[in-house]
């Protein structure tokens, strides 16, 4: 994928994806009767990503043609690397898309965004293929409910600070993941390139951890 069409492909999915958070509004969790002490520890990403997620996946099914999608196809599977693939209007080809949430405002942190090897998989079926990262933000309101204040839809190619953790799983990780500020804009058959490097530093040190 050049960078030429990374480019629109963010375009076209971070557009679709400011409209479906208008859509959804708030998500409500809880009452304040059942949460007489509010979120407390509660008010973390973690906490509701999961329910996060289905709400998102459920109304792109629903409005993916007022999205300018033609299709869209939720993973069923809880080991898949992607939540959903879609393809836009005047598009062939579709693209992948993993869900992650993050707390608005926020200080930005390392996290897993994908599974090495299920990574390496994914481009071994298509060494081209189209990845993204779409980060949604939330908000904890003192009603129980969250909010999704906005999204960032960012290429996993883009990711500048590549790494691949080897002692958990052998994830790839990032910190600047989540503002396309950071991004180093590549193609995809560099980002591999580089993937695949980091994939083998990985697994020589865990091999070296092994053996130890």
């Amino acid at each position: 994928m050049s960078i030429k069409r990374a480019e629109s492909l963010q375009s076209k999915l971070q557009t679709s994806l400011d409209i479906l958070i208008k859509k959804i509004g708030k998500i409500q969790i809880g009452t304040i009767k059942q949460f007489p002490l509010g979120w407390r520890k509660a008010a973390k990403g973690r906490t509701v990503w999961r329910i996060v997620e289905e709400v998102i996946t459920q109304n792109l099914e629903k409005y993916y043609a007022d999205l300018d999608m033609t299709s869209i196809t939720v993973s069923d599977s809880e080991t898949s690397i992607h939540d959903f693939a879609a393809i836009f209007k005047g598009e062939e080809k579709e693209i992948h898309v993993n869900i992650k949430t993050a707390v608005f405002g926020r200080r930005a942190q390392k996290d897993d965004i994908s599974k090495g090897t299920g990574l390496k998989k994914f481009y071994e079926k298509d060494a081209d293929g189209e990845f993204f990262i779409a980060t949604f933000f939330l908000n904890f309101h003192e009603d129980m409910t969250i909010e999704i204040e906005k999204c960032v839809a960012f290429p996993i190619a883009w990711v500048p600070d590549l790494y691949i953790n080897p002692s958990n799983n052998a994830n790839l990780q990032s910190g600047k993941y989540k503002s396309l500020e950071y991004a180093q804009k590549r193609e995809v058959s560099e980002f591999r390139v580089l993937f695949e490097e980091a994939m083998e530093i990985a697994l020589k040190k865990r091999r070296a951890k092994l053996n130890s």
